[in-house]
């Protein structure tokens, strides 16, 4: 009886501790780390400017950095085990590699300057979020790092005897270099290290990145060093600051060059810990110091990382669930902290940022956001945002139009300041005209539509809209337009075009509205019926032969489509998708065409065109039950608690805003439509909580009832048999239950 009590207490204790839980604590940031995530463990604060990353892939197989990670796009790889330091300036779950830079590397022992020598394997790693920890196998160092908003903030535990912190400015993801660091004290540093050439892409619009690094505790030796193919005939020279080598014609403090770095050395009589804090900013040194001051005064790092994550658990906070397993949590939290990363910071403190295009120094009283990669998360991370986030999207939208006054166009693949072109489409207008229609109007909707119209209809020099000619006069790109992606390209067109339309109809501009409503369905001319399918159009009109609709997935070259093939982007129309219903013969042939692309292998959940798929069987009466299958499967399928939890790249947060919306039961089917097609809640109720500031409701409430397929759903009690509802409805709802039945 006794053994029986004990055991009740213990499972009332456990459960109760399990409810109090904070969804901070369930957040895994190793999700994403394997499987070409792309994502890192290491520490930052929401939309922080800085991050302290493991640095792991340079060295890895011991191999030079160019050739073990010229296509890598991440500092971190879950499987490599050779850590060569903890970069400062980052990006995550992103297809191309950038950023990677300003590395500290604790170490013991002789001084040693290169990486891949010093490097070293680890192990006991810890991530939470905006905390990260290792121990060093070769070193016996504990390291940990935490950050601000702009500070990336380490705390290194060395054992007795000599130690060393190492910034290295040589290494990072990509091929550009060139770098200045300046010794200040025995406690400070200051530097520049340029960056830039995303995916390899205009290396000549690199840009710099600046730093200011404070030490807790004065360096017994401190100096700077420069590796050069041959330097009096030697390798790697030191420079360090008591004049023991001569470099140049002087004793140095100060270095410029492309491989350098700088060292603090220490003695320590009993094992030291040692707290460097790093500024960073886009625009002067003078910026980056003053952000170190202003975010971190005289905090302790323990400070620094309990505020970060108060941060953190706070946004995290504003969707709470119940129901479902520790796992599911846990893959829930993770991803919406992976949708709370990107966009981030790119102001200073004092409001200061680069502009785009010339980099002149402009000021903003709010945040100036940046790292817009719109082909991607125009499909569901900002409509997301705009549910969840409305301060911080309407803050994006605003960017955006910033971004337009300083260079003339709205952006495409924007990254700190710079625009680097990547992808197909002018998808900054669906971002725009979606997050409008979602009720958040506090920004210049005329210029936004000034700026749409602009890119839709300007015939030269238009660097969004390539193969614009074409695609007016005829309603599509050819296969003489575009080297690859015509069919593709033309489809992001008409989404756009369509949120167009649909800005010019709520804005009252009704010969716009007409004109780009019939622009936005031109795919049409390219669907044939021998395949009922998309295919590319040859520049006389005539089918692009011979046709393998099989062709182009996983990133094989097609002329019709870019990263994607003819059965991944067929279906990509869903503002048209009852008419595609009509042209492949009614709602039993759309359904098995639709079927044959998940049985057949070409759905592809790693990539954006498709994501949509599994939700467009509620388009079809009857069939509605195959949309809550499908993404049940995908759930289990790809999103899981290891590593490898993400299909592929997270793009952002566009896969992890794909999770979070399917565990809630609802998917923005329609980009730039505000509307919300349904399947089945993960977990039994998910409170959201809203801003007062744009919506009238506090809490939204979403309740699972019953098991077994969704038959219907209710919104304040009032039965509803449609697989759809609008934005405005449900955030007028305190209410939504989903009724399943057996």
């Amino acid at each position: 009886m006794h053994k029986y009590f004990l055991l009740l207490i213990f499972s009332v204790a456990f459960l109760s501790y399990n409810h109090a839980q904070k969804p901070v604590e369930y957040v895994n940031p190793f999700i994403g780390t394997s499987n070409f995530g792309a994502t890192n463990p290491g520490a930052i604060a929401p939309r922080g400017m800085a991050s302290v990353s493991p640095f792991n892939v340079a060295g890895a197989q011991n191999l030079p950095l160019e050739k073990d990670s010229r296509w890598l796009s991440n500092p971190y790889v879950n499987e490599n085990t050779f850590l060569t330091g903890f970069s400062h300036v980052n990006l995550s779950g992103v297809g191309c590699p950038d950023l990677g830079v300003i590395l500290t590397m604790p170490t013991t022992g002789k001084l040693n300057t290169n990486h891949l020598e010093y490097g070293s394997t680890y192990g006991y790693e810890l991530a939470k979020p905006g905390y990260y920890s290792v121990k060093l196998s070769k070193y016996n160092v504990k390291t940990e790092v935490t950050a601000t908003t702009r500070v990336g903030v380490s705390k290194y535990s060395f054992p007795k005897g000599q130690s060393n912190i190492l910034i290295n400015l040589g290494l990072g993801l990509t091929n550009e270099e060139g770098a200045s660091v300046k010794v200040v004290s025995s406690t400070e540093i200051e530097g520049i290290r340029n960056v830039g050439s995303f995916c390899y892409y205009k290396p000549e619009e690199s840009y710099p990145v600046y730093f200011v690094a404070k030490f807790s505790k004065p360096a017994d030796d401190f100096g700077v060093w420069k590796k050069t193919k041959k330097y009096n005939g030697i390798e790697g020279q030191w420079m360090p600051y008591n004049g023991k080598t001569r470099l140049y014609k002087d004793y140095r403090r100060e270095v410029i060059g492309d491989s350098i770095g700088s060292y603090f050395t220490y003695h320590f009589d009993k094992p030291t810990q040692v707290e460097v804090k790093i500024g960073v900013s886009y625009v002067s040194i003078e910026n980056a110091r003053e952000n170190l001051e202003k975010e971190t005064q005289s905090l302790s790092f323990d400070e620094i990382y309990k505020n970060t994550s108060s941060q953190w658990n706070k946004l995290l906070s504003k969707i709470e669930v119940e129901g479902g397993t520790k796992d599911d949590k846990t893959i829930f939290y993770t991803a919406l902290y992976h949708t709370l990363i990107h966009p981030n910071t790119l102001n200073d403190f004092n409001g200061e940022y680069p502009t785009m295009a010339k980099r002149e120094t402009a000021k903003t009283d709010g945040t100036r956001f940046t790292v817009f990669s719109f082909w991607d998360t125009y499909r569901n991370l900002h409509s997301l945002m705009s549910l969840i986030y409305p301060k911080q999207q309407s803050d994006m939208v605003k960017s955006m139009l910033d971004i337009y006054d300083e260079s003339g166009w709205l952006p495409k693949w924007e990254l700190n300041a710079t625009e680097t072109t990547t992808m197909v489409g002018d998808p900054a207008g669906i971002i725009l005209t979606d997050t409008y229609l979602r009720g958040i109007k506090d920004f210049d909707i005329e210029k936004a539509y000034e700026a749409m119209r602009k890119s839709a209809t300007q015939l030269e020099e238009n660097p969004l809209r390539p193969g614009i000619k074409d695609y007016i006069k005829k309603g599509y790109l050819t296969t003489k337009t575009t080297k690859s992606g015509s069919v593709s390209t033309t489809q992001e067109y008409n989404i756009t075009d369509f949120a167009i339309a649909k800005l010019a109809q709520a804005l009252g501009k009704k010969e716009d509205y007409k004109l780009f409503s019939r622009r936005s369905v031109t795919y049409r001319n390219l669907f044939d019926k021998q395949f009922n399918l998309l295919r590319p159009k040859n520049d006389d009109g005539s089918w692009y032969s011979p046709f393998n609709p099989n062709k182009g997935a996983n990133f094989e070259k097609n002329l019709g489509f870019i990263e994607g093939n003819s059965w991944q982007y067929t279906f990509m129309v869903s503002h048209d998708a009852r008419t595609l219903i009509k042209m492949m013969g009614g709602t039993k042939k759309y359904v098995a065409k639709l079927d044959e692309v998940f049985e057949k292998k070409q759905f592809d959940m790693a990539n954006e065109p498709d994501i949509g798929y599994p939700y467009l069987y509620n388009y079809t009466k009857g069939f509605e039950w195959k949309t809550q299958e499908r993404v049940t499967s995908l759930i289990n399928e790809y999103f899981t608690n290891k590593p490898a939890g993400l299909p592929g790249n997270d793009d952002t947060g566009t896969m992890s805003a794909w999770l979070i919306y399917s565990m809630m039961g609802i998917y923005p089917i329609s980009p730039a439509e505000p509307l919300y097609t349904i399947t089945t809640p993960r977990f039994d109720k998910i409170t959201i909580h809203l801003d007062t500031r744009y919506y009238k409701n506090k809490t939204l409430i979403i309740e699972k009832n019953g098991t077994g397929n969704l038959k219907s759903f209710t919104i304040n009690g009032k039965t509803n048999t449609s697989f759809f509802v609008s934005h405005e409805a449900l955030t007028k709802a305190s209410k939504i239950q989903f009724n399943l039945k057996q």
